[in-house]
C-alpha cells in the first residue's frame, strides 16, 4: 500500500477475581434507620459485582468466613457460578456467638486458595483482633486487592436516646451505658475515630486501595463511586 504499517497485538486474558468474606457476627448489626444490616449490604455487592464481571467471560471465587474459615469456593464463569455464589451467602448461617473475630485466617486461606494473580475483594467491617495487617500486606504483593469497609452510621456516633443496654454481637457482653450523658458519647466517638484512624493507617501502609459501603447509602450509587475513583487513581498513577 506504499505506506509503511504497525501490527499491534492486545492481550485478551480473562480476569480472576476473589471475593474475601467476612460473615462474622458483627456484619448482622444494621440500625432501624436503615433497615439494612451490613450482611446484606455484603450480599447485594458481591452478587451484582459477581455478575458483571462474569458478563464478560471473567472467573470470580469465594473464601467464606463466619467464626473461622468455613467454605472455599473455587473460581468459575458464567451465570451458574453467580447462582451458587449467591446460594452459599444466603445458607451461610449466622452466628449467635462467637470468638472474637480474626480475619488474619481468612486473608492467610485466601492467599493460600488464589493461585494466580488476581483482583483480590476484601470484604468486612474490618472489627477484628489486631495482627491482620501483615496478612492484608502479603496477599497485596501477590494479587490486586482492594478493600471494602462495610459501615453502620451508629458504629461512630450515638443518639441521645437515655439510658440503653448494649451488647457485644460477638462475646454477648453487655454494657448499660446513659446515651444522655455528653461526655460519654464523645468518647464513645473518639474511640471510634480511633479505630478507623487505625485501619486507614494500615491500608496505606499495605498500598492497597480501600472503598467504603455503608447501610445507609444506595448501592448503585456507591459502584459507580468506587469505579470512578478507582478510573481517576489509575489515571493518575
Amino acid at each position: 500500500m506504499d505506506l509503511p504499517y504497525i501490527r499491534e497485538y492486545t492481550e485478551d486474558r480473562e480476569l480472576n477475581a476473589w471475593f474475601l468474606l467476612d460473615l462474622s457476627p458483627s456484619v448482622d448489626y444494621g440500625t432501624a434507620e436503615s433497615d439494612r444490616q451490613k450482611r446484606t449490604v455484603l450480599i447485594d455487592f458481591v452478587t451484582t459485582l459477581a455478575r458483571l464481571l462474569t458478563r464478560r467471560g471473567n472467573r470470580v471465587g469465594a473464601v467464606l468466613y463466619g467464626d473461622r474459615v468455613e467454605r472455599t469456593i473455587p473460581a468459575g464463569s458464567g451465570r451458574i457460578q453467580v447462582l451458587r455464589l449467591v446460594q452459599a451467602l444466603l445458607h451461610q448461617p449466622r452466628h449467635d456467638r462467637a470468638p472474637f473475630t480474626d480475619l488474619r485466617p481468612l486473608l492467610d486461606a485466601g492467599h493460600r486458595a488464589i493461585k494466580r494473580r488476581s483482583l483480590v475483594f476484601v470484604i468486612s467491617d474490618f472489627i477484628s483482633e489486631p495482627g491482620w495487617e501483615k496478612s492484608l500486606d502479603l496477599l497485596a504483593r501477590r494479587h490486586e486487592v482492594i478493600a471494602i469497609r462495610l459501615v453502620d452510621p451508629r458504629e461512630a456516633t450515638l443518639p441521645d436516646i437515655g439510658p440503653v443496654i448494649l451488647e457485644d454481637s460477638e462475646t454477648g457482653e453487655q454494657v448499660y451505658v446513659d446515651t444522655g450523658d455528653g461526655a460519654f458519647r464523645r468518647r464513645f466517638a473518639d474511640a471510634a475515630e480511633a479505630r478507623e484512624a487505625g485501619i486507614r493507617a494500615a491500608f496505606r501502609r499495605a498500598g492497597i486501595e480501600a472503598a467504603t459501603l455503608s447501610t445507609d447509602e444506595d448501592l448503585v450509587r456507591a459502584i459507580v463511586r468506587m469505579a470512578t475513583l478507582r478510573a481517576r487513581r489509575r489515571r493518575t498513577a
